[in-house]
């Protein structure tokens, strides 16, 4: 008589699915870009960066970088930094760095597999004892198991992210009057959200979006989509 079993085990593959979905030779980056512009009649195209975080030193490696990204930028727009002895026509302020996270809930969709197999057989076979005597044995032959995909399931998780943000504006060179500072001729801020906290990787990032909204107005924010191949990204990273 030969009998066969089966046993099935569910399988929900999530490290993997969650590792190939962050990785990738091509990533994709969202950046949230909010720009403004003042109607002030200039032909300003020399300028001078300012520091506009006083908890940053000026001396810092991170603010250098930062700079020479926001120079090579700005240097896109065809301004250009005012030698030590020469006044320059605007003063761009820059602040850049991380917000503190925040959580954010994903939901990612991943694989059911069930383990199939595994049973057993009992089989007739010939066995020979000590003494050479052949009698008829029945032995269990046990199958191999195998996984097979049944299924997807939907995974809610929650997520810490980080707001990387660099912001630059620019001034009109003036001495302030009654009071007040110097008109703002544009701005631009820019940000990006996501897992990592590697502010460096994204310095050029937010530069790159930044230089092709100098001196324009977006009306409200708008979200361009980068890749660390693209050619402003490329620009930008070269430096000056």
């Amino acid at each position: 008589m030969t009998t066969t079993g089966q046993r099935v085990i569910l399988l929900v593959a999530t490290a993997g699915l969650t590792a190939a979905a962050w990785t990738g030779c091509s990533t994709t980056y969202a950046v949230k870009v909010d720009a403004i512009t003042k109607p002030v009649v200039t032909d300003a195209t020399s300028y001078r960066i300012k520091n506009k975080n006083a908890s940053v030193a000026e001396d810092n490696l991170r603010y250098k970088e930062a700079t020479n990204y926001v120079k090579t930028a700005l240097s896109g727009r065809g301004l250009y930094e005012a030698p030590p002895d020469v006044t320059p026509d605007i003063i761009v302020e820059l602040d850049y760095g991380i917000a503190p996270p925040s959580v954010r809930m994903e939901e990612t969709s991943v694989p059911i597999y069930a383990q199939t197999g595994g049973g057993v057989n009992y089989t007739p076979m010939p066995v020979t004892d000590p003494k050479g005597n052949v009698t008829v044995r029945t032995v269990p032959v046990y199958e191999p198991t195998h996984s097979e995909l049944v299924g997807y399931r939907d995974v809610v998780t929650p997520v810490a992210v980080y707001e990387k943000y660099l912001h630059i504006s620019a001034r009109e060179n003036k001495p302030a009057s009654e009071g007040k500072a110097p008109a703002e001729i544009w701005s631009v801020n820019t940000s990006l959200e996501d897992e990592s906290k590697d502010l460096r990787k994204y310095l050029p990032l937010l530069a790159s979006a930044s230089m092709d909204s100098i001196g324009t107005d977006t009306g409200s924010q708008r979200t361009v989509t980068l890749k660390e191949t693209d050619q402003n990204v490329g620009f930008v990273k070269k430096g000056m």
